[in-house]
């Protein structure tokens, strides 16, 4: 479900290079020819009800798909993750689940009733950068609290705040958009969350500060190119990543394009990672949502400080984010 959008690629090769077959996917937009490149045969829909329709009739006849693949807008996870266990599927499910921890609670009773299983792709898991530094810190001293700065900016466009990523009703906001995989990383590593504070929080941006229970983490993350460090910009690249730890950086700008594959190897080994793996990085991002910006007070990110520039979409933009 989401066959058109930007995620859907990693999913279609790694249902492929797992040896499993796509039969069907569903999307209200018909870009999808990337599809022949993986499963030239599968099924395609624009409308849900056509969806439903050909899946029921394959169940009917004792052909029902194993697996349903959820790679639709945020907002509608939870809805098309219903639809997967009642199809009696289970179901894998781009990250986050779901955008409120409540949801999570309905959704736990909804997979018990239905005997299937949900999952989702927490893919820095398994990224050999990310398992070193948690083995780092698990084999460290017992007390020892690690300072890390966290830095993402991503550059998007104009058309970001037309879509459906620009409004924090469907998308929870820049934190969960394009943070949520950093968070739960964050609390993987480190522990539970203690305290919280944000610094800044405006349309394009979201810098604050964690106390996880090994590690005090400043973190910044930004949509807008204008973010970007000079040595970056001045170089054309719009993407920037930087994990500071104690003045060290660590390395993980490679190592991403198989990560998709290894966590649907995983899940289908009944390895993968479910609810009780999603919850604290879902609450995390919800709570920096709903949190009232203190402004550059006690120790921000240095970045934080960067000039705002209002979005020249002006009044709309401010009515469809409500932080």
């Amino acid at each position: 479900m989401g066959a058109a959008g930007y995620i859907a690629p990693r999913h279609l090769k790694a249902i492929k290079e797992t040896g499993n077959n796509l039969v069907a996917a569903v999307d209200p937009f018909d870009s999808v020819g990337i599809m022949d490149s993986f499963f030239p045969n599968c099924s395609f829909f624009k409308e849900f009800e056509l969806f439903d329709r050909h899946l029921s009739k394959l169940k009917g006849d004792n052909k029902g798909i194993d697996y349903l693949s959820v790679c639709s807008p945020d907002y509608m996870h939870d809805a098309h993750i219903r639809y997967g266990l009642k199809l009696g599927a289970n179901v894998i499910s781009e990250k986050p689940l779901v955008l409120n921890p409540w949801n999570l609670d309905a959704l736990e009773k909804a997979e018990e009733e239905s005997k299937s299983k949900i999952f989702t792709i927490l893919q820095l898991r398994y990224h050999q950068s990310i398992i070193d530094l948690k083995n780092f810190v698990d084999n460290g001293p017992e007390d020892k609290i690690y300072d890390m700065d966290l830095t993402y900016i991503t550059s998007r466009g104009y058309w970001f705040y037309t879509s459906w990523k620009g409004d924090v009703h469907k998308s929870g906001g820049i934190a969960s958009n394009i943070g949520i995989h950093f968070y739960d990383m964050l609390n993987w590593v480190f522990g539970d969350v203690q305290s919280s504070v944000v610094h800044v929080h405006t349309h394009d941006r979201v810098a604050g500060f964690i106390q996880f229970k090994k590690a005090r983490v400043r973190y910044f993350l930004s949509i807008n190119a204008d973010t970007l460090p000079e040595e970056i910009s001045s170089k054309g690249q719009r993407i920037y990543r930087s994990f500071n730890l104690e003045g060290n950086e660590i390395e993980f700008t490679d190592g991403f394009a198989d990560l998709h594959t290894v966590s649907y190897n995983e899940i289908i080994a009944g390895r993968g990672f479910g609810i009780k793996e999603a919850r604290k990085s879902i609450q995390i991002v919800y709570d920096i949502r709903n949190a009232k910006p203190v402004g550059l007070k006690g120790d921000y990110h240095p970045f934080a400080s960067k000039p705002t520039v209002d979005h020249p979409f002006g009044w709309k933009l401010r009515h469809n984010n409500r932080f």
